[in-house]
């Protein structure tokens, strides 16, 4: 079963329709499996990546029939018109091309639906919220994530970074994993966000947000992705 699509999954190899169609049905049975496991990631982003490459595509497909070069077919001395035919072009390659585009969009459109059901769902089950006095920077910190019915809390440190472009501004959150505290009296958020304030000097005053999911999930494939986006999203 086809796990991941190359960028070039379309032009690669045999462009042929019932071939691309074989490759493509392959891995959306996969990324079926994955969202059925509640797994999100990488396969929601990969999807994105796709889908937005075939629209491209799509769009680019007369320009890029325009761009092969010309010879000179005919003269219509009546019209005082030049008469071109293209070079180097195969109306059946084409047909296949624009067969596979076509085929592909419906299917990735319908994933992309379905990925962005489960991550609603999901989103809507997170619950975020300061631990103590929220600084004035909020840009750097401490994330502390409760999964669902697991009995410990994780600990990261993250980083927002804003990237300023042309026309948007984007912000990047990275995190870097600190340490596990199992659930005890002692182990509150208060006093883990105490404890990290004294073993960690660089971060005098943090600024610490718990996110807790109603749900139990897979970690590195759904908890810990979204709950990076709905730490940006709470803090900007």
């Amino acid at each position: 079963m086809e796990q991941r699509l190359s960028d070039n999954w379309i032009t690669s190899n045999h462009i042929d329709f019932e071939y691309k169609k074989y490759i493509l049905l392959a891995y959306l049975q996969h990324v079926n499996d994955c969202f059925e496991e509640t797994k999100l990631y990488p396969a929601l982003s990969e999807l994105v990546k796709h889908y937005r490459n075939l629209v491209a595509l799509r769009d680019q497909k007369n320009s890029l029939y325009n761009s092969f070069p010309e010879k000179l077919n005919s003269a219509d001395l009546q019209n005082f018109k030049l008469v071109y035919e293209k070079l180097s072009t195969d109306d059946r390659l084409m047909t296949e091309l624009e067969s596979i585009i076509n085929f592909s969009i419906p299917q990735f459109e319908q994933h992309l639906a379905e990925g962005k059901k489960i991550y609603d769902f999901i989103e809507s089950k997170l619950n975020i919220y300061p631990i103590g006095i929220v600084p004035l920077h909020t840009d750097a910190g401490y994330l502390l994530l409760k999964n669902g019915d697991k009995n410990e809390t994780v600990v990261f440190e993250y980083q927002i970074t804003i990237f300023d472009q042309p026309t948007e501004r984007y912000r990047a959150i990275g995190v870097q994993y600190v340490n596990s505290f199992e659930k005890t009296l002692r182990n509150t958020y208060e006093n883990i966000k105490s404890d990290l304030l004294r073993y960690n000097k660089n971060l005098p005053n943090p600024a610490t947000y718990v996110i807790e999911s109603e749900l139990t999930l897979p970690f590195e494939d759904t908890l810990l992705p979204l709950a990076k986006r709905t730490l940006v999203k709470y803090l900007h």
